[in-house]
């Protein structure tokens, strides 16, 4: 899978502005002392690492749900840069409204927090896939790392009962701590290869960590769309779907599902708690936890896409883009953006 990056379309003429804080950059390239790419390098850089809820994908047949997995981009929470009515207020626009920029997104369908020597599975290797590992992999060879790394990935490790031996399902009072530990294993491997490079950097560099998505309420979006389509054939033509790809969204296991995100997210906080103690006297580099995605409302069906009623309709981006910089205030303050300007 290929990552996808966007660029202030204006930052030319932005960084050109005397009162602009890259037009001393601008003067050098204008003196031909520093190319195009080099002034490029010097805006700030924003990365996120994910899986399918930060991307605009949803699931229909399996033609379309492959070409769009590994050829769509844009669109969603994070990336889009359409400004049309119509289209997702990203997370790219907003801090635009502060700052010229470049944003990259990394993620992908089936992505997953791995231990880094798991083999892909067939399906993920048709869809390209990189997990946790093979995204800061990616992310760690390019020249110019990020000043700002969101990281939401984890959801398709939720899925408790996949391969569950039968007396784990029935109780799964050891297994849910076993993945959550696990869990919080892999993950913290991957955060500290990104503090490992954040060190040696000359810039600053703030890593958020989001918690998982609320399945609580997700579930209530979904029973009216069940509902909704109990009445009418033709709406949500591919709900239940998910069904055949996510056990652990069958009705008699959602249950231990919530619980195991509660589970990790707890784990989440936990670890960058222990990552803040450990870099506490590394001045350039923050990793900080935050619950805005997890703590996102998605009980109204409107966030839910009206294809799959699984993965986020235009309005549900919009609602995690909302929640997803408004959790950014402190790594903003952290990297000396004012965020202000987007806030009005």
């Amino acid at each position: 899978m290929k990552s996808a990056a966007a660029i202030s379309t204006n930052y030319l003429q932005r960084v050109a502005d005397p009162t602009c804080h890259f037009c001393a950059d601008y003067l050098e390239y204008k003196k031909g002392r520093i190319s195009s790419a080099q002034l490029v390098a010097r805006l700030p850089h924003i990365a996120m690492i994910g899986d399918s809820l930060s991307r605009n994908v949803y699931v229909s047949s399996a033609l379309s749900t492959l070409w769009r997995a590994r050829r769509y981009y844009g669109n969603d929470w994070f990336l889009n840069a359409d400004p049309s009515p119509e289209s997702v207020y990203s997370v790219f626009e907003r801090l635009d409204k502060v700052t010229p920029l470049v944003a990259t997104e990394y993620g992908g369908l089936g992505a997953m927090v791995d231990s880094g020597k798991d083999r892909q599975n067939f399906f993920r290797k048709i869809l390209r896939t990189r997990n946790f590992s093979g995204q800061v992999t990616q992310l760690l060879s390019r020249d110019r790392f990020p000043d700002l790394i969101l990281i939401w990935i984890g959801h398709n490790n939720v899925d408790w009962a996949w391969r569950c031996p039968p007396d784990d399902l029935e109780r799964p009072e050891k297994r849910l701590p076993r993945l959550s530990k696990h869990f919080r294993e892999d993950y913290t491997r991957q955060i500290r290869r990104l503090i490992a490079r954040a060190r040696i950097e000359r810039h600053r560099v703030a890593i958020v960590v989001y918690g998982l998505v609320d399945f609580e309420s997700f579930f209530k979006a979904r029973a009216i769309a069940e509902g909704l389509r109990e009445k009418n054939p033709k709406l949500y033509p591919y709900l239940g779907t998910d069904l055949k790809y996510f056990i652990s969204m069958q009705p008699a296991y959602r249950g231990n599902l919530i619980r195991l995100v509660r589970m990790i997210n707890e784990e989440l906080h936990a670890m960058a708690r222990q990552m803040e103690h450990e870099i506490e006297h590394v001045p350039n580099v923050q990793v900080r936890y935050s619950d805005a995605l997890a703590k996102t409302d998605l009980s109204r069906v409107e966030v839910i896409h009206a294809i799959d009623g699984w993965h986020p309709s235009v309005e549900g981006h919009n609602v995690f883009a909302k929640a997803a910089y408004n959790g950014l205030a402190p790594s903003l303050e952290f990297l000396g953006i004012n965020r202000a300007t987007a806030a009005a």
